[in-house]
């Protein structure tokens, strides 16, 4: 038992630091209606434009810059420009915290298991706001806060790295080319330091010598030149400050290793093809550009180069949190699916958080047990509000699910844009979609905001239901009926199926909500005047370009899966128990 406890202690106090939770209100667009992020390692914010998503990363990074100028804010940033003391700009602040930076422990809340540090901070006017701690002891806020002075309290949270959507990353690549000379310059320093120390040192003695001869030399010569310098400024100056004197201190003698320049005067940083020609950063592309920002705020962050070297040490301690608004701009297709994957890596040293606004399905992974899904939208009444879509924890897919859902998300990257909103309509396979999509591109009026996930077969159906079921709202189902039995007249493993799909559907909310429908037997059979073995697809289109008969009934299909009160068309049943699709089979 003494083992288990002192095992646990370990863990608490090798935990990084990180983010729990934000809650923000009355700031910029976000008014008197909290909006709350549930922060996990990977938080991605969806939602239309002007929606509020950049306000929240700035949020944090305005919180993070207590005690500078960046912490301040103006009248632009109060909802409407009006100071409202009954609705002042706050926002609040839960941190999970360990052992080694935890504050007193009136600040800690353990009830869920971990020790949560509650904070806020309030802005009464334009400027500085002001810090409160959430007591537990008493149970309220308290004008002391947890660890006292602003620079100590920020150095016990993650640290932030802002990313804007149109930051000029040429910015990024001058720091990392700082960076590279500081480690150039230390190396230097320590080469010279251990030539010194074990007597190797004759030729750069020799070397400094020289220097120092030549300095000399020169000044010596200038002397006359310097001399006559001094003389007229001096005599300028007297008129305003009697008795004062100017000379000139060449310093010859001091510092002698600091006037050797080992390298180029002004390094550069190059890019290009491993046997290509490389040239500056300048002269690249965006979206290499803007790749190189990320790599270099990693490699900043983990080595502590951002920092004094006395802080180093304490920094390399400190866990970090990426804001970054779009990631996908200027990246082609390709770049943005490994861009993805950099970031979603990220957090697998435990020292990272990500928090990231998109508007490319591409950067949605369902496979992964480490991302929290946020959609932030206005409401009718002009409201902004944050509604948590996917969280791992709470889905609770198995490991067939999320082997499924990796498939599908390296298949059809796209398969996420039903997180972006819109009546959501899962088909079962190619031939579905292309037929709806046809229909679609020939009605866009009629058919608005309608997104159509191929699930890319049967068994991947369940997956995505257990996923739309926290969206809480209306979606639709199509898939074939298939038979009990298959052509060896043994059990088909598709009609086994029909049931795992439609566990997956009572387990909405509102069952009532989904429209689970199949085809009868298969959608080739239902609605097309043949079956045919290959190229499914483009027989499809083919049929509904020519037998109006067959366009209007899967026309019918469609308005009855995007409208719930149409009735469906014949070959097509809604169901909810196994014993109604039996009997439609005999």
């Amino acid at each position: 038992m003494l083992k288990d406890k002192n095992k646990s202690k370990k863990e608490e106090i090798i935990t990084r630091p990180r983010l729990h939770k934000l809650t923000i209100k009355n700031f910029r667009a976000i008014g008197k209606k909290p909006v709350t992020i549930d922060l996990d390692e990977i938080v991605v914010l969806v939602g239309p434009n002007n929606a509020g998503k950049s306000s929240i990363l700035k949020a944090y990074e305005l919180i993070m810059s207590e005690g500078s100028k960046n912490a301040e804010i103006t009248i632009d940033d109060f909802p409407n420009k009006i100071v409202d003391k009954d609705n002042l700009p706050e926002i609040e602040l839960f941190s999970i915290v360990n052992s080694l930076n935890s504050p007193g422990s009136k600040w800690i809340n353990r009830s869920t298991g971990e020790m949560i540090v509650r904070e806020r901070w309030i802005w009464t006017a334009p400027g500085k706001p002001i810090r409160q701690g959430f007591d537990t002891e008493i149970n309220d806020w308290r004008k002391e806060v947890p660890w006292g002075a602003a620079n100590v309290a920020n150095s016990r949270r993650p640290e932030p790295h802002r990313v804007d959507a149109f930051e000029d990353p040429e910015n990024q690549a001058k720091s990392l080319v700082k960076i590279l000379e500081t480690i150039l310059k230390d190396k230097v320093n320590e080469v010279t330091e251990k030539m010194e120390s074990d007597g190797s040192d004759n030729e750069y003695s020799s070397l400094l010598e020289q220097i120092k001869s030549i300095q000399k030399r020169i000044v010596s010569e200038s002397e006359s030149q310097i001399n006559s310098v001094e003389m007229e400024l001096t005599n300028s100056i007297k008129g305003v400050f009697p008795g004062y004197v100017v000379n000139f201190d060449a310093k010859p003698e001091e510092n002698l290793q600091h006037t050797i320049s080992f390298f180029k005067a002004s390094p550069q940083l190059l890019m290009g093809p491993e046997n290509g020609f490389k040239s500056d950063i300048g002269r690249q592309g965006s979206g290499a550009r803007r790749t190189l920002l990320w790599a270099a705020l990693r490699f900043i962050s983990e080595n502590g180069y951002h920092k004094k070297p006395k802080e180093r040490e304490s920094s390399l301690k400190r866990s970090n949190i990426l804001l970054i608004d779009e990631p996908e701009l200027c990246l082609h297709p390709s770049a943005i699916r490994e861009a993805c994957k950099v970031l979603y890596d990220l957090p697998k040293s435990k020292n990272w958080q990500v928090m990231v606004t998109t508007h490319s399905p591409s950067f949605i992974d369902l496979s992964r047990d480490n991302t929290t899904i946020i959609r932030v939208e206005r409401t009718l009444e002009g409201e902004i509000q944050g509604t948590t879509l996917f969280r791992p924890d709470t889905v609770r897919l198995d490991d067939d699910d999320r082997r499924l859902l990796k498939l599908l998300n390296q298949f059809d990257p796209y398969v996420a844009e039903f997180f972006f909103g819109g009546h959501t309509i899962i088909v079962e396979g190619d031939t579905e979609y292309t037929a709806f999509k046809h229909i679609i591109h020939n009605e866009p009026e009629f058919f608005k905001n309608i997104h159509i996930i191929r699930a890319r077969g049967k068994a991947t159906i369940a997956s995505l239901v257990k996923i739309l079921n926290h969206f809480n709202t209306c979606y639709s189902v199509l898939h074939d009926s298939d038979t009990p039995l298959n052509k060896n007249n043994g059990k088909s493993a598709a009609w086994g199926t029909n049931n795992r799909i439609l566990g997956a559907v009572q387990q909405h909310p509102r069952p009532g909500k989904v429209k689970l429908v199949c085809s009868i037997k298969n959608f080739e059979a239902a609605f097309l005047s043949k079956e045919v073995t290959s190229e499914k697809p483009y027989n499809a289109l083919m049929e509904l370009t020519r037998d109006d008969v067959v366009y209007q009934n899967i026309r019918t299909l469609l308005h009855s899966l995007y409208d719930h009160s149409q009735k469906l068309p014949t070959g097509a049943i809604e169901w909810d128990d196994i014993s109604q699709l039996e009997e439609v089979i005999k």
